[in-house]
């Protein structure tokens, strides 16, 4: 994954160049969108409750990645098709922190679930 936001970004400029500190969120929401997000949070998002979402610790391989660490899972869909991702910092509201396309674009029907595998979401910072 992953692009991050224009919100996330200047964050964590402020934050490690020492003009304000920032406090991550204790928990982050992964959501579906029906098109990209953008860097600015606006595109559109599936009408479905986001995800509790833990990740792995990036770790020292200095490979700065790291992903979801259980299995997501998405009930009651409505009709649609899934192009995007994004990881938020509140379940229903808050900021969006990182973005990225979906693999494969993925049409589902009403009440269809969508799963998403342990690992498949990505982060790394380059």
């Amino acid at each position: 994954m992953a692009e991050m936001s224009n919100y996330l970004e200047e964050k964590l400029l402020d934050h490690t160049l020492g003009t304000s500190a920032y406090t991550h969120p204790s928990t982050v929401y992964l959501a579906l969108h029906t098109a990209d997000p953008t860097d600015a949070g606006s595109g559109a998002e599936v009408d479905v409750a986001r995800q509790a979402c833990d990740f792995t610790a990036a770790g020292s391989d200095g490979n700065g990645v790291t992903e979801n660490s259980a299995v997501e899972t998405f009930a009651s869909m409505p009709e649609c098709t899934v192009t995007h991702i994004g990881i938020w910092d509140h379940v229903s509201a808050g900021n969006l922190l990182y973005h990225t396309q979906v693999t494969t674009s993925k049409a589902v029907l009403a009440g269809d679930t969508i799963t998403v595998a342990a690992g498949a979401v990505t982060v790394t910072l380059a």
